[in-house]
């Protein structure tokens, strides 16, 4: 369907709000989301089903990447969401809730002791808070969604995942991870050229801080992790008017893991992907990204890939009684 006007403008940032994997954790789902922090129309929702289907020498699950040099994990997880668009102070703040469920297997080390399990159940669910610092103000009205271009916007963004997901002591591939974890960050869009549908073309950085408590229980152990320097960058482009795509990349460093006194080496993992977005309706948005490690080579190296598939409905009152004007 072709979308003109402020609909499509609304559609594609609220559709767009929620398409990504934030259950906290692998290079395939813990980058934030190209286009994910473009601004909608204060009162907008956005509801997210998401899949990802990844692989590693570590739990894809875990944000703390704790790397078994022999080890092979797989994990297919869905999740599901849900993100609405306020304004306080005159700006931006999106609240997003995603909810993770599904299955992680595969061999892994720890403390000298060899595994081989599965688990299923549900993970631990994560808040997002993402509030506008520089850029645009809160849009209220459609003339101002027209109207939006992001030119040069910079966020305040918190993560906080709650540790109720499933968890068995007796293993260490969970999807729950038995501790609390989150990120600090500030989202930064870069406008480059006109603002037109079709044309779109931005740079988009995410430098965030990821924290972590200990898990007191972890096999018999006891797991701490330092905290995660991450950088997440894209390079997106309008193709056509409802199609779009993104060149993904993503750098960690830190998050040295010491399990029962005994630690082990620090992260310094770059990766690339690619991700392309489809808007299916005015509501509907279709998006597909695979990414994967690149300098994994040494035992202790993160070696990690996945896909992902999203499906995103957004709506608004204002959007949807314009249609039902429009249609009689």
């Amino acid at each position: 369907m072709r979308m003109k006007g402020p609909r499509a403008t609304l559609s594609a940032g609220l559709a767009g709000v929620l398409a990504f994997g934030i259950i906290g954790t692998s290079l395939a789902h813990a980058q934030a989301p190209p286009r994910f922090y473009w601004k909608s129309l204060v009162g907008g929702n956005a509801v997210p089903v998401i899949f990802q289907s990844l692989s590693g020498n570590a739990n894809p699950i875990d944000p703390g990447h704790v790397v078994s040099a022999n080890a092979d994990v797989e994990a297919n997880v869905a999740t599901v969401g849900y993100a609405r668009v306020f304004a306080l102070f005159d700006r931006t703040l999106t609240v997003a809730l995603l909810e993770p469920v599904g299955r992680i297997s595969g061999d892994t080390t720890v403390a000298g002791r060899s595994f081989d399990q599965s688990a299923s159940g549900f993970g631990d669910p994560m808040l997002e808070l993402s509030y506008s610092l520089i850029g645009p103000k809160a849009i209220r009205d459609l003339p101002d969604l027209m109207r939006y271009q992001p030119k040069f916007s910079l966020d305040l963004l918190v993560d906080v995942a709650f540790p109720i997901g499933d968890y068995d002591d007796d293993q260490p591939l969970n999807l729950g991870q038995n501790r609390w974890y989150g990120r600090v960050g500030v989202p930064v869009i870069w406008q480059i050229g006109p603002w037109v549908p079709g044309q779109r073309m931005t740079v988009e950085l995410l430098p965030s801080v990821w924290w972590f408590t200990d898990n007191s229980d972890y096999v018999g152990t006891r797991l701490e992790t330092d905290p995660m320097f991450q950088l997440d960058a894209h390079l997106t482009r309008d193709f056509t008017q409802n199609f779009w795509g993104s060149a993904d990349l993503t750098y960690m460093a830190g998050a040295k893991s010491t399990i029962d006194g005994v630690e082990g080496d620090s992260l310094n993992t770059l990766g690339l992907g690619v991700t392309l977005g489809y808007q299916i309706t005015d509501n509907i948005q279709l998006t597909a990204g695979y990414a994967s490690t690149v300098n994994d080579s040494g035992s202790t190296d993160l070696e990690m890939d996945g896909f992902k598939l999203s499906f995103t409905y957004g709506w608004h009152k204002l959007l949807e009684g314009a249609k039902r004007l429009k249609e009689e």
